[in-house]
């Protein structure tokens, strides 16, 4: 969903009566998916003033459509109170992954929580260096491995140091894998199974990170990472002025998956908790 789809929408609607095909078509092509859009449609058809619907209710009712479909605002993450908590961070190729990986440590260890990271990601080229960088400049500890090693392993042995040294968080970057790919979608269950041996409940967190301007497909790769992984929540990227975000909408509605983080720029510190008034907001 472009920013200031809300406008477009009040623009395209203003003073002549709403062509509900028109409206349908913009709410698709906005990313809701279609679920969403009917949802939002069937709310406007019902209303007492239908025949006299402006622009301006159109947006105040897909508004507060969207917000009910939307998490409530989860303004932290509570480490357990006496292992670490395993955050698991995947997604397909491109989408930012390790940077955003690297973000989340950063914003954890703003709140005052001990990080440690787990490069994971043992195919990319230069995929272990470029997280060793960035754990310098967080100031954090990173386990890593030789290329082509074994991922699960390199968790097992990360998740035996954070909790040997107390740390609150460890977070694992896993390598970039096509949802269409069973054989790279399994290797997240070895990884899984591993982590469960050291702690029944790890990972606690399973995070895929979506490109925003993907769109529907979006909402296609969730589909496919929570099967394999049972996903606990969404990284969004490139949420910036040119960004779109209507698949953040489609997504919760459609699998239940809550947006918990997003990224907005290119800056260390564009990535912030979700929060849904203002996300809606944005959208204006």
């Amino acid at each position: 969903m472009a920013f200031g789809f809300f406008k477009s929408l009040i623009h395209k609607f203003s003073g002549r009566p709403v062509d509900w095909d028109e409206l349908e078509e913009a709410l698709i092509r906005a990313d809701l998916g279609v679920p969403m859009s009917m949802r939002i449609l069937n709310a406007l058809q019902t209303r007492e003033d239908v025949a006299s619907l402006t622009a301006e209710t159109v947006v105040a009712v897909a508004r507060e459509e969207i917000l009910k479909v939307l998490s409530r605002d989860t303004l932290m993450m509570r480490p357990l109170a006496s292992k670490p908590k395993v955050i698991l961070v995947v997604g397909v190729n491109g989408t930012g992954k390790t940077t955003s990986t690297a973000k989340l440590a950063n914003l954890l260890k703003k709140k005052g929580h001990s990080v440690m990271l787990a490069a994971a990601d043992t195919f990319r080229a230069a995929a272990i260096e470029q997280l060793d960088i960035w754990a310098q400049r967080i100031g954090c500890e990173i386990i890593k491995g030789q290329y082509n090693s074994d991922p699960a392993a390199i968790c097992h042995d990360a998740y035996q140091a954070a909790d040997s040294r107390n740390v609150e968080f460890l977070i694992c970057d896993t390598a970039g894998r096509l949802h269409t790919k069973v054989n790279l979608m399994g290797e997240l269950n070895k990884i899984q199974r591993i982590l469960a041996r050291c702690a029944p409940s790890a990972p606690e967190e399973r995070l895929l990170v979506v490109d925003a301007t993907t769109g529907g497909n979006a909402l296609v790769q969730a589909r496919e990472f929570h099967q394999a992984v049972n996903l606990t929540g969404l990284i969004v990227t490139k949420l910036d002025g040119s960004g779109k975000g209507g698949c953040v909408v489609a997504i919760q509605n459609e699998l239940g998956i809550p947006t918990r983080f997003i990224g907005t720029g290119e800056k260390f510190d564009d990535f912030a908790f979700f929060e849904s008034r203002l996300f809606v907001d944005q959208m204006l």
